[in-house]
């Protein structure tokens, strides 16, 4: 059990039947009446976003989150293996686990989180940035960079992403994983 008191961002607890993640906690002394805690949370399994209100003092169940480092393996019908990169063990684990993120997953990809509660996977943090090669994208058109724009291309994984127009077939790119966007050339 943890105090409503104790909230910061990062804490987990188990809260309406979901494991939640405290993302902001406001303490709040009124002139007149009880304190409370003003929460913003995140849930870890389904991404949706709730904001609650605690007593001060209210104690709440922990939800305590093992996160081990997997590198992405390979990909066999749904299901994605990934390996424990301190024991070796394997995971297989279908899409809807790791959710919109499997398009940026390439084969050796390291530094994957995935999350664990009782035993069972609850999600996966993929790294912030990814490197990938532009498979497919519309020729390069001189003088049409005023606009600021982008185009369209595919990426090797399928994911298709807005680049800069001097972006051509075979260039490898950073991608912002959570955000979905071009970073840079690389």
């Amino acid at each position: 059990m943890i105090s409503s008191n104790d909230f910061r961002p990062g804490v987990t607890i188990f809260y309406n039947n979901g494991i939640w993640a405290i993302v902001d906690a406001m303490h709040v002394k009124p002139g007149k009446g009880s304190a409370f805690v003003r929460t913003k949370m995140k849930n870890v399994e389904n991404g949706s976003v709730l904001e609650n209100t605690f007593r001060a003092g209210e104690k709440v169940p922990q939800a305590i989150i093992e996160k081990d480092d997997m590198q992405y393996l390979f990909k066999s019908g749904d299901n994605f293996t990934m390996m424990n990169t301190s024991t070796y063990e394997q995971t297989e684990m279908e899409e809807g686990k790791i959710g919109s993120q499997a398009e940026f997953l390439k084969e050796g990809l390291e530094g994957i989180t995935v999350m664990k509660y009782d035993g069972r996977v609850i999600g996966v943090e993929l790294p912030n940035s990814v490197e990938l090669e532009i498979k497919d994208c519309a020729p390069d058109e001189r003088g049409d960079t005023s606009s600021g724009g982008g185009k369209p291309a595919t990426l090797e994984t399928g994911a298709v992403i807005t680049v800069p127009f001097h972006i051509k077939i075979g260039d490898t790119v950073k991608v912002d994983t959570r955000t979905r966007k071009y970073v840079t050339r690389v």
